[in-house]
């Protein structure tokens, strides 16, 4: 049976617990470091700046350990197995609600809006064609995120109206092709294979969700965190990491035909489809952080805007103060 979204919260924090408790970080040499992410873009900056040895210009190893899903990575940074992740915001704000100290948010790398959305069969039209059908989501995601938002804009209920099927995301495409489900809510690359299945359309994207059309902010923005150990032992580290993220943002955004070569073995995209979603993509500069994380905050003022949303979709018990958890010294 598949585990409900309050459950999976509860393991999470259960987790965040076990780690307040002085859960020891693996020893390692001073300046190697373990980075948690995976094939969504979130995670091309800390990739191509891996693969290019923009880390290493700086002094820095980083090691790199790959997570299905946001919620799994964030077990491992409260376990202390990792030192820096990107996450998308959703399972970082579930556990800042359970009042997990562990993490610290230190930059955005990106805003995204159509490298994720629902996808569905070709008779469907609208949401509200959705009645009765069986969706394919994975829980405690921003696709989860997503669903719930644009099925509340349609006056439709989840429990009752829809079946959600928790899954995975490496298993959305083959349950889509099996005729398992009936339409999917996934992100890049997902998103782009289920995309490409004959007979198969985008229902919508996340500039469907509600916060996108009034703050500009996706159901699960990217950031990137450190362990705070790591940020109290080494500050310097974690800046020298983050130099290295706005090179690569820099790549991305002005040679993206090289970029897109570097990121083609992480994803398993075509070159072709790799490209595109460089292109639909907003990569951040340093000199772009401020204005989102410090002054005025507007990045930080749209995930308390989400955290608020998140406890009006039942997904959370409290809105955390966002800002609380936010370490900008690093910039």
């Amino acid at each position: 049976m598949n585990m409900n979204r309050r459950e999976m919260l509860a393991r999470t924090a259960a987790l965040a617990g076990a780690s307040a408790l002085g859960f020891p970080m693996i020893g390692r040499a001073a300046a190697s470091y373990t980075y948690g992410g995976s094939a969504w873009l979130g995670h091309y900056s800390a990739y191509i700046a891996m693969k290019t040895g923009l880390f290493a210009k700086q002094g820095l190893e980083i090691k790199w350990q790959s997570f299905a899903t946001s919620s799994d990575r964030m077990s491992a940074v409260m376990a202390g197995n990792i030192d820096l992740a990107g996450t998308g915001v959703v399972s970082s704000l579930a556990l800042m609600a359970a009042g997990a100290r562990q993490f610290q948010v230190i930059a955005t790398p990106n805003n995204f809006g159509r490298a994720e959305g629902v996808l569905v069969r070709e008779d469907v039209k609208s949401v509200a064609d959705l009645k009765g059908r069986k969706i394919g989501v994975t829980y405690a995601s921003s696709a989860h995120v997503l669903l719930l938002d644009v099925l509340r804009q349609a006056g439709m209920d989840p429990d009752r109206d829809v079946s959600i099927i928790n899954l995975p995301a490496t298993n959305i495409l083959s349950a889509y092709q099996g005729k398992q489900i009936d339409a999917a809510v996934a992100w890049t690359p997902a998103f782009d294979r289920i995309k490409a299945v004959p007979g198969t359309r985008v229902l919508l994207d996340d500039t469907a969700f509600s916060l996108y059309k009034q703050y500009a902010i996706t159901p699960g923005p990217d950031v990137l965190l450190t362990h705070a150990k790591l940020g109290k032992d080494n500050p310097e580290a974690v800046r020298k990491f983050l130099a290295a993220v706005f090179q690569a943002n820099a790549l991305l955004t002005e040679q993206p035909d090289e970029a897109a070569g570097v990121l083609l073995e992480l994803t398993g995209l075509s070159r072709d489809d790799q490209l595109n979603v460089i292109k639909q993509t907003q990569w951040y500069s340093a000199a772009d952080q401020k204005a989102l994380m410090v002054d005025p905050g507007n990045f930080v003022n749209g995930m308390q805007k989400l955290a608020e949303m998140l406890v009006s979709l039942k997904q959370i018990d409290r809105a955390p103060t966002v800002k609380d958890w936010v370490q900008a010294s690093y910039l």
